[in-house]
């Protein structure tokens, strides 16, 4: 924390001053701002230092997480969670892991974050789910399971949500210069998994990938998806 806020203490007269990128530290090329204060050695005001450090940790999140919609769970000591009011991420969950890091392995961790998100997954799933049959109903140019029409769709970013069956292949070849999808029931020399390439581009092109089971997915269909236009 010292280093992220750029300490330079007095012992003397017991001041400090913090040195900060003028808004936030994820722009270097901006002009350093600074805060002087009042302080000793051990920071009196550990409180409002911790504070300013998560601004800190929450602007390198941004820059990391942009453009994600990931659940983002916070796990540590309960004297820490004042993070959530210097963070900025929509996706940050309501519930957290109390307990010190430095006593719960990696695989501990991700276990215990899964059973907090994995309500949120299928709650969001459903909702996908209601509204990939609503506009079924409605305006059925705004959905499909056709796997050739959503292999086209997701090359040139058409879809929004896909729905993915686990497990589910369908080998071939994709040429985006003739829109043409040639799928063989057996794998071939150059070929590739079609359901992949469309998770892949739906993925690059900002849209949400949902695998699940097959009895799952709409329209009881290897794959579907909720289509932009």
């Amino acid at each position: 924390m010292d280093e992220a806020l750029q300490y330079n203490e007095t012992a003397k007269e017991g001041q400090f001053r913090i040195s900060t990128s003028k808004g936030g530290t994820a722009n270097a090329a901006q002009q350093a701002g600074s805060f002087h204060g009042q302080g000793s050695p051990d920071r009196d005001d550990i409180k409002q230092d911790i504070l300013q450090y998560f601004h800190i940790v929450d602007d390198a999140l941004h820059n990391f997480l942009k453009n994600k919609k990931s659940p983002l769970v916070l796990a540590g000591v309960e004297y820490l969670f004042p993070y959530k009011e210097a963070n900025n991420y929509k996706h940050l969950v309501e519930e957290e892991i109390t307990e010190n890091p430095e006593n719960v392995k990696p695989e501990e961790w991700q276990s215990q974050a899964w059973e907090i998100v994995e309500p949120l997954f299928h709650q969001k799933i459903e909702r996908a789910v209601e509204e990939y049959k609503e506009l079924a109903g409605n305006d059925t140019s705004k959905v499909s399971h056709d796997i050739q029409e959503i292999i086209q769709s997701a090359y040139y970013q058409r879809v929004d949500s896909l729905f993915v069956a686990v497990g589910e292949q369908h080998w071939g070849q994709f040429n985006p210069d003739t829109m043409t999808v040639d799928l063989h029931p057996e794998p071939q020399p150059d070929d590739e998994d079609m359901v992949d390439f469309a998770a892949v581009h739906t993925l690059l092109n900002g849209g949400t990938v949902y695998a699940v089971e097959p009895e799952k997915v709409p329209d009881e269909a290897p794959v579907a998806a909720i289509l932009r236009f």
